[in-house]
């Protein structure tokens, strides 16, 4: 478990965002991170920083998970409020 620190080069938070990514890549029958960044149309550093824990998943990557891939919001909302109960 990712522990949570300010520094910079330490990981911000606690939660597991790797069950997010996975999942949404599944159901988008896509191959890896560097597909999903290129769908979203992010950076794929992002998407990496994000899977090990040095970056938050925010509002906007909500959105562009949603816009793009269909999910209902409450659906990306139950797989981080999973992870976030993990604390």
């Amino acid at each position: 478990m990712i522990h949570l620190i300010n520094d910079a080069d330490q990981p911000v938070h606690r939660v597991r965002p790797h069950r997010l990514l996975d999942t949404v890549i599944s159901r988008l029958g896509l191959k890896n991170d560097a597909a999903l960044a290129r769908a979203l149309c992010v950076s794929a550093a992002r998407l990496s920083r994000i899977r090990n824990g040095y970056r938050e998943v925010n509002a906007d990557l909500v959105l562009r998970l949603h816009e793009f891939g269909q999910i209902p919001i409450a659906d990306l909302k139950l797989l981080l409020d999973a992870d976030v109960r993990l604390r």
